[in-house]
């Protein structure tokens, strides 16, 4: 009989999975399981091994279930059954029989699960009976191949990318560069993947490597292009004879229709390939391994290789909001129709078959792989549903004359991407390929036929170009989009280029302050302007930025003139990945459409989701009101303004340890040196000291050697700035550039502070205190004030329409503070508020050895602190409504409309 290709052995594999998936009862079928078994490898049982074989041990006759002298020893039981007691079983065995028939492997199964024991090699591999499939190559020995090495468990991984990344420096090193040195990349990936999959016979690509190449690689990159060209012309075009190279089958679909330079090769070069291919490339995930060989190839990446993938966790919260939780609800909707369910659900699949996604800042593809997986694994269930309903069975009921595209209708020509980087580009393209050859694995399983969509008729259509500059229409027409999906780049104003800068100045048309907005803001203003007047969806990640601050006043009034509606929204998270040193940033996600939405709004924080009447660029539920920036406030109070800023080059500000050196040495300085306190200061009891000289005598400040040494310091400082306010400064160097110190004691609040508190500790400082321009001033003993800047109504108004720094609260004058609706008190509210606020510094004084950050905890926090504040909310929300607020969202929304109120004249 002749040796069946592997191709077919998965096929049978496939078969017999589903055959026996249910079975359980040892006694009343396995002698049947174990023919079908050795019969997916086109082998009858009856000519190798034998049932019930008599074994003598301590006089006793024992029976083995399934004896190939020399080579196999199978021990089965019923599901469920313990199979480490079935191997002691086995092998005790062993002892009945003669040394010449002792076999190799051991197998044990409960039909549910195998498990198989190389004894010479030492080596144990177990797999779930619907698994077999992947795993047929493990039993080569029945097949009647020759016996490989196998590293199960072995996956592609961040070892693999490396070794690549070899290859490529290897070959960048003797000027094999650009497109030809990407393009040679991805077909090597590619055919790694097939080795492992079914698209070539298993481990093809590694013989032909192995047993066809000279060891020292000399001939291999001449036989790799030759390689190429077969995988590129149909086999009825080929040379006819009976080499390795007409194994390989035609694949086409533009992978490897352009010819490339010749590279060359060494053996170090060829043993990298060898040890590449020797991986299990079947467990790769597409998601990632894009991202990984984009890394490798760049020598700084590679140090942090894996670090700045994105989770697959993360890319479903864009995706499920987006579309799946819909598609699913529909399909779900339509399972329970009774009244025309078929026509139903086959018009169900003609229309995911026909839905387009687009992501114009696609990478290495992420997004789309993770879509299209989504799509399909849909699509079978759809199928499985249509199949339950014309059959009344679980099991497919194959039309052998239907061809598999005839069945399977989604394809990878429903994604579309734009990409800058050529190799990024091209891995996209196979990355969506590989994926889309695991759902045809998947799918083959259910229907019991093995199926590889050769040739690649249809690809992703990604086209390697800068998004930025390219006309989209051109790429994909909006009339014929459903969805644009994706994680464009995040870059601050501060850290952009002179290109990138020249980007938002061109796409946004040199509006003012513009040039603050973050670089994703050009994928919104672009993708605006794209689905305007459309039915398209679109959600993109972001850095936070953009929902806060003045950014979003900037963007958000120029979306709008696209009619843009935001239809769903996670509040600010770390986006993150699961590799070592993984990086976090803290982004956002927007889900929105161009026009009126009717559907429900979702609104997600830290996963848990609220449905909204409205999302505000907040991200909030609440009327869409723009906080715009203000000099002065709205409110009947007293103006704020920030500390006093030094600008000295650290000379002017002392640590401790210098204070107590100046004032040992010179004690004449003591009445200069005063407490120095930002947001660190205040918050963690930080020491940091000032030289505060401006009613300091200048023969006083002569006298002083080291005062004059940091003074002259602070001037050479100052005249060396590029900065020309700066250098006007230079004329008073003993003093700061700034100085905003009252001359009464004054409110403290602190620029920046942890998201995680409930409120943003503020404190009353004496006027010998000097504050820098790192937190906020407001002259006066004001404890009303003090109150209603402390409550609940004012940190949730901050930490809403505030900017961030990462995920910490930044408080500002004309944002914040300027724009906050405060209550209009009457003399008993005043107070009521006082009293109550004197009895939260009373308390405060209680814990003196504590700092703000250990009283506003939200862990640490005192009950008896905490209560008091809780009054302190009541108090301040009664002076709003007699209504109690029974959330943040109330709260907020409240303030919204009293802002908006407020500032409806101007």
């Amino acid at each position: 009989m002749p040796v069946l290709s592997w191709d077919e052995i998965r096929n049978r594999a496939m078969h017999f999975q589903n055959e026996w998936r249910n079975e359980t009862n040892e006694n009343a079928e396995a002698k049947t399981f174990w023919n079908d078994f050795f019969n997916v490898f086109g082998i009858s049982r009856r000519r190798v091994a034998t049932f019930e074989e008599a074994v003598k041990i301590d006089g006793n006759t024992k029976f083995v279930d399934l004896l190939w002298k020399g080579t196999l020893l199978v021990e089965h039981k019923s599901k469920g059954k313990n199979l480490d007691r079935a191997y002691d079983q086995a092998t005790n065995y062993f002892r009945g029989i003669k040394d010449r028939d002792l076999p190799q492997y051991v197998l044990v199964s409960d039909f549910a699960r195998f498990r198989l024991y190389d004894l010479d090699n030492d080596t144990i591999h177990q797999f779930k009976l619907e698994d077999l499939y992947k795993n047929v190559q493990l039993f080569s020995f029945i097949a009647g191949y020759e016996q490989q090495e196998i590293k199960s468990q072995d996956p592609v991984n961040i070892k693999a990318a490396e070794m690549m990344g070899k290859i490529h420096d290897s070959l960048e090193d003797i000027n094999y560069t650009g497109n030809d040195l990407d393009t040679l990349l991805v077909r090597l990936v590619f055919c790694l993947f097939a080795d492992d999959t079914g698209i070539f016979n298993k481990g093809l690509f590694k013989d032909f490597i192995q047993d066809n190449t000279n060891e020292d690689g000399t001939d291999l990159a001449f036989k790799l292009q030759y390689l190429f060209e077969i995988l590129d012309t149909p086999a009825e075009q080929r040379i006819v004879d009976d080499s390795i190279y007409n194994e390989f089958p035609y694949v086409n679909g533009s992978l490897f229709n352009e010819r490339l330079k010749t590279a060359v090769f060494n053996a170090e070069m060829r043993e990298i390939l060898l040890e590449c291919s020797r991986l299990d490339w079947g467990k790769i995930s597409p998601a990632i391994f894009g991202s990984l060989f984009q890394s490798a190839m760049n020598k700084d990446k590679r140090r942090t290789l894996g670090a700045h993938y994105t989770s697959e966790e993360n890319i479903m919260k864009v995706i499920q909001p987006l579309f799946l939780d819909e598609l699913k609800e529909e399909f779900l909707g339509i399972k329970k129709r009774k009244r025309n369910k078929l026509q139903l659900l086959e018009y169900f699949q003609r229309k995911l078959s026909g839905l387009t996604f687009f992501d114009p800042a696609c990478g290495s593809g992420n997004f789309l792989i993770l879509a299209y997986r989504e799509i399909r694994e849909l699509e079978l269930s759809v199928l499985k549903e249509i199949n339950y309903t014309k059959y009344g069975v679980e099991s497919y009921q194959l039309d052998l004359s239907l061809d598999f595209n005839d069945i399977i209708k989604c394809n990878v020509d429903q994604f579309y991407g734009i990409e800058i980087d050529s190799f990024s580009a091209q891995i996209a393209q196979v990355a969506l390929w590989i994926v889309d050859h695991q759902m045809n694995i998947e799918a083959s399983l259910y229907f019991g036929a093995s199926f590889a969509r050769l040739p690649l008729s249809e690809h992703a259509n990604i086209a390697n170009e800068n998004s930025l500059e390219v006309n989209w229409v051109n790429i994909l027409d909006p009339r014929n989009c459903d969805y644009i999906l994706g994680n464009p780049p995040f870059v601050g104003a501060t850290y952009q280029t002179k290109e990138q800068k020249k980007d938002i100045k061109k796409i946004f048309n040199n509006v003012s302050k513009s040039a603050k907005l973050d670089y994703v803001s050009c994928w919104f203003m672009l993708a605006s302007r794209y689905i305007y007047q459309s039915n398209i969806k679109t959600a993109f990640v972001s850095t936070n930025s953009i929902s806060q601050g003045e950014q979003l006043v900037t963007l958000w009034n120029e979306l709008f003139k696209y009619n843009i509606n935001i239809i769903f929204a996670h509040k600010t998270f770390e986006w993150s990945n699961n590799a070592k040193g993984n990086a976090k940033i803290h982004c956002v996600i927007i889900g929105f459409v161009s026009g009126e939405y009717s559907k429900e709004k979702k609104l997600y924080d830290d996963n848990n989701m609220t449905l909204a009447k409205n999302i505000s660029p907040y991200l909030i539920d609440s009327p869409t009101v723009l906080i715009t920036s203000r000099r002065k406030p709205i409110s009947n109070i007293p103006e704020v303004r920030f500390g006093s800023m030094p600008r000295d080059g650290g000379n002017l500000v002392l640590t401790p340890e210098e204070k107590e050196e100046f004032i040992t040495q010179e004690p004449i300085t003591k009445k200069w040196i005063k407490p120095y306190v930002g947001s660190r200061e205040l918050i963690n009891k930080g020491e940091r000291y000032c030289l505060w000289l401006v009613n300091a005598s200048p023969s006083e400040i002569n006298s002083s050697k080291l005062v004059t040494e940091r003074i002259n310091k602070v001037r050479e400082f100052r005249l060396a700035s590029k900065a020309k306010e700066t250098r006007k400064f230079a004329q008073t160097p003993s003093i700061f550039c700034q100085i905003a110190q009252p001359e009464s004691n004054y409110i403290a609040i602190p620029k920046t502070s942890s998201s995680k508190r409930e409120y943003v500790p503020i404190e009353f400082l004496n006027k010998e205190v000097i504050g820098s321009d790192l937190i906020f001033i407001i002259p006066g003993n004001n404890l009303a004030l003090f109150g209603i800047l402390h409550s609940k109504m004012h940190n949730v108004w901050l930490k809403n329409v505030c900017g961030r720094l990462k995920s910490d609260y930044r408080y500002s004058k004309d944002i914040v503070y300027n724009n906050f609706p405060f209550p209009s008190l009457s003399t008993e509210q005043k107070k009521q508020i006082e009293k109550l606020v004197i009895d939260i510094l009373e308390t405060r004084k209680k814990y003196e050895d504590s700092t703000l950050a250990d009283l506003y905890n939200p862990i640490t926090m005192p009950l008896s602190l905490l209560k008091i504040h809780q009054k302190l909310d009541k108090s301040v929300e009664k002076a709003y409504r007699n209504k109690k607020f029974e959330r943040n969202t109330d709260r907020l929304s409240y303030l919204f409309k009293l802002y908006e109120k407020m500032t409806k004249n101007g």
